[in-house]
């Protein structure tokens, strides 16, 4: 068990990813209705990173971690694109159409790895995986085409946005996941002077912790009306909630989830890496049906399987 284990570790940390992000879309689901999504988007990456600093600090002995200039250079542009600007963005779409669709969208993470492995690395894609980019494509067109009769005009509108807003996110994990990977010194460095997915994601969550100082500001400088679906006002007792619940999705998720993703991609190829990672709708559709008690149609439950089978013959790709 042990030696299998050993041999697939980044294919079980990217199956640990998913589990994780999982209860992290739930969990920051209901956080950001009660708190707001940049609320929870910043309270989150600050939470990581004493959790990580603390983990660090138990592991190697120090605090401040030590990388090549060059290394942190890649972290901190991973760390703005996939925690910053990604994450605030599937965060939005957390709200506008919940957890379930939004995870869902994120199974085209894969396919961006993919693009963009062949536009920076030069990886060539061949027929099973333009095949299983396809499958990735039908399967989600076939779940966001559904629309329930009743859905207002309004609701329309946030739809769509959320579903662009969940896109923007995926592209860029799969581009954060990429930078990650070459920060940790693959493809450039000998093995030797490689280091550790927990110091890499200490240094990107930092970046990505920095990356949110404007988002921020472009919130509090332009308020508006907040989307369907979040809290209409701050009750302590929602709010108590709201934060308990941004505590656990920061440990599932920027804490657990993130270190184990690069411990995926430290030890598996880009493309498995994130096709594992992005098996979250297989856990979100029954965590939805048990937990908020959503009716989930044939239609979603097939689009699901057909997106995560396409997602997996990238595995092979």
């Amino acid at each position: 068990m042990l030696e299998i284990l050993a041999a697939y570790k980044g294919q079980f940390a990217a199956l640990t990813t998913a589990v994780c992000w999982t209860a992290t879309s739930l969990l920051f689901t209901a956080a950001a209705r009660r708190l707001g999504t940049t609320v929870v988007n910043a309270s989150r990456i600050v939470m990581a990173m004493v959790l990580l600093g603390v983990a660090h600090r138990l592991i190697n002995g120090y605090w401040i971690p030590e990388a090549q200039t060059k290394q942190v250079a890649y972290l901190a542009v991973s760390g703005v694109i996939g925690l910053s600007i990604g994450d605030q963005a599937l965060f939005l779409a957390f709200v506008s159409i919940g957890p379930r669709l939004a995870t869902l969208l994120m199974t085209t993470a894969p396919i961006f790895a993919a693009v963009f492995g062949y536009a920076v690395l030069g990886e060539r894609i061949g027929t099973q995986g333009l095949v299983g980019m396809a499958l990735t494509i039908a399967g989600v067109a076939w779940v966001i085409l559904e629309r329930p009769p009743q859905l207002p005009a309004q609701r329309r509108h946030h739809h769509l946005r959320g579903v662009l807003l969940a896109t923007v996110g995926a592209a860029c994990q799969a581009g954060g996941l990429l930078l990650s990977k070459e920060g940790m010194g693959h493809g450039w460095l000998p093995e030797s002077q490689f280091i550790a997915p927990q110091t890499a994601t200490l240094i990107r969550m930092a970046f990505g912790a920095l990356g949110m100082i404007p988002i921020i500001a472009i919130r509090v400088s332009r308020p508006r009306r907040r989307p369907t679906g979040e809290a209409d006002s701050l009750h302590p007792g929602r709010a108590s909630v709201g934060w308990l619940c941004t505590f656990g999705g920061a440990v599932s998720g920027p804490f657990l989830g993130v270190w184990m993703s690069l411990v995926a991609a430290d030890n598996a190829p880009l493309g498995i890496a994130q096709t594992l990672c992005s098996m979250v709708p297989i856990f979100v559709v029954p965590a939805v049906v048990l937990i908020h008690k959503e009716k989930v149609s044939a239609r979603a439950v097939f689009g699901a399987v057909v997106a995560v089978c396409g997602a997996s013959l990238l595995f092979y790709a």
